[in-house]
């Protein structure tokens, strides 16, 4: 008795333990295990199964009175439909990882060619043509045919991926088979090519493809541009277009998975241990990088300080920062992120961007500007992960490549994009009068003139059925009169027996009313005078 009450409770608690099967601790054990998992992991099987498997509706930012709502994105079942994550990866990091180490990408051969920028800088352009694609061998083009009007799609690589990398090459496929021809611009050092000057590439880098795109428009005159950033390379678009106001050559572009502030994603990166995880990786994929070109980056940034780096932002600041003249890292993100450009893109550009993006968070995105400027469309769906965002029971497609593919193919083939191809025409040489650029007039039947804008009489009108666009009458008004009234007067001016006659004719026409009674009235007095000396003489 004595013996039972000085047992400690702890002692107690081991014998009824004891006589617990150990099969049982081995159930609670992987019990508990799957909940920190789940939890970890961010999983979201539950959800998805207690909504159907029917996923969850994509969320739409936009100005929905503008006109790239109305004409292209109401349009676009996929980002009006709803997103399903593959079962077996619900979760936003086994959709990246998934990314990154299976990738599960379509099989082919680019086509490669070098350009040489203005610094002596060499960026590789890999090219996959729609006739590459084709099931028919026969319709293979050669090297020098790609000058035709099919529109061209230009890619820009995340950080440290290239034209290899998987999903890449996702949208490379669809899009060729799609019908269009597809150029991945590398970024310099990358694509198994050297760095050939000074020059490295970084988060707000935005001369190369600047460069890249001008050299594309000035040799492929008929066809439409369109470009697609992914992760780093949305960034640099999104800053470009920014940057390049009105005056850009594209007609539509999609970001995705922009980080949007490199600032707040730097704070995000390094927040829990699963970020950091990611930070990490990217540090070791800058660092491998580095490797690659160590002779020149050695030579232009702090090497030591580039191999013991173990986050991104230390790398930034022994590299980055030192090759872009930046004076602090907080100064080259504050100076490199796209969010501040958001206002100034003037071309329909489709952003998306998952929720649980464990890389570039949503705290990043610029709901506001996106909705204020009607260029814009930002799409977000609750899933996704990194650039994952798989579908289907075999994780063989994208959404995201699904949704541009199907964005872009309208933008392309829409009203508002042909208008916005007739208001980028070449402008007169200066040889013409400057009179002759407007105001404009219209002249309608009745004889009707109307003074109209530069707007309306660069509207433009699709005729389906011959797949030709044609423009709305609009008239010129010059010093001598409307350029159509002009030349109609100088067609009849010709001396020719017709154009006299019919010019008398209108004259007699149209001066009758004023001279036919006082003619009459002259013919009149002249007849009575003469009356009464007709008399005399018979008398």
């Amino acid at each position: 008795m004595e013996g039972s009450v000085t047992d400690s409770p702890y002692r107690l608690l081991l014998r009824a333990a004891s006589l617990i099967p150990a099969s049982h601790f081995f159930v609670a054990a992987l019990f508990a295990s799957v909940i920190f998992l789940y939890s970890f992991l961010e999983a979201h099987f539950l959800h998805d199964l207690l909504n159907g498997f029917r996923g969850d509706p994509v969320s739409i930012n936009c100005d929905s009175s503008s006109r790239l709502f109305h004409s292209v994105v109401s349009k676009c079942r996929t980002l009006h439909g709803r997103y399903l994550a593959t079962p077996w990866l619900c979760s936003p990091h086994l959709q990246t990882a998934f990314l990154s180490f299976m990738g599960r990408s379509p099989d082919f051969i680019y086509r490669r060619r070098l350009f040489h920028t203005s610094d002596r800088g060499t960026i590789a352009l890999d090219w996959l043509l729609s006739s590459d694609v084709m099931e028919d061998s026969a319709s293979m083009v050669q090297d020098n045919q790609i000058h035709d009007e099919t529109p061209i799609l230009i890619v820009i690589p995340g950080l440290t991926s290239d034209s290899e990398s998987s999903y890449i090459k996702h949208l490379v496929y669809t899009m060729a088979r799609s019908g269009w021809n597809v150029v991945v611009s590398n970024h310099r050092g990358l694509g198994g090519i050297t760095i050939t000057s000074d020059c490295f590439y970084n988060a707000g880098w935005t001369k190369d493809i600047e460069e890249v795109v001008n050299h594309l428009h000035q040799h492929h005159l008929e066809a439409s541009l369109f470009v697609v950033g992914t992760s780093i390379g949305a960034n640099v678009l999104v800053k470009y277009l920014g940057e390049q106001g009105e005056n850009v050559p594209i007609m539509g572009a999609a970001a995705i998975c922009s980080p949007w502030d490199l600032l707040i994603c730097d704070r995000f990166i390094n927040r829990r241990p699963v970020q950091k995880m990611y930070d990490k990786v990217l540090t070791i994929g800058l660092q491998g990088y580095a490797k690659l070109h160590q002779t020149i980056m050695s030579r232009l940034a702090n090497w030591d300080g580039i191999v013991k780096s173990r986050s991104v932002r230390e790398f930034d600041n022994h590299a980055t920062r030192i090759l872009g003249k930046y004076e602090t890292v907080d100064t080259f993100y504050r100076r490199c992120s796209s969010s501040i450009f958001v206002g100034k893109v003037s071309v329909p550009l489709l952003c998306i961007s998952a929720l649980d993006d464990p890389v570039c968070t949503s705290e990043a995105i610029p709901w506001d500007e996106c909705r204020a400027n009607k260029n814009i469309v930002l799409a977000t769906t609750p899933h996704g992960g990194h650039l994952g965002f798989y579908e289907g029971i075999t994780a063989r497609r994208l959404w995201w490549v699904r949704a541009v593919s199907e964005f872009l193919g309208i933008l392309q083939s829409s009203q508002s994009m042909r208008r916005r191809a007739v208001a980028q025409a070449p402008l007169p040489s200066a040889l013409e009068s400057s009179v002759d650029q407007g105001p404009y007039i219209n002249v309608d039947e009745d004889g009707m003139v109307a003074a109209v804008g530069d707007e309306q009489a660069n509207c433009t009108v699709e005729d389906t059925t011959k797949d030709t666009i044609l423009t709305q009458p609009s008239v010129r008004y010059t010093e001598e009169g409307p350029a159509p009234i002009k030349a109609w007067l100088s067609r009849f001016s010709r001396p020719s027996n017709i154009s006299i006659a019919l010019l008398a004719y209108i004259a007699m026409v149209t001066t009758w009313p004023l001279i036919g009674p006082a003619l009459l009235l002259a013919i009149k007095r002249k007849f009575k005078k003469g009356m009464p000396s007709m008399a005399l003489k018979r008398s």
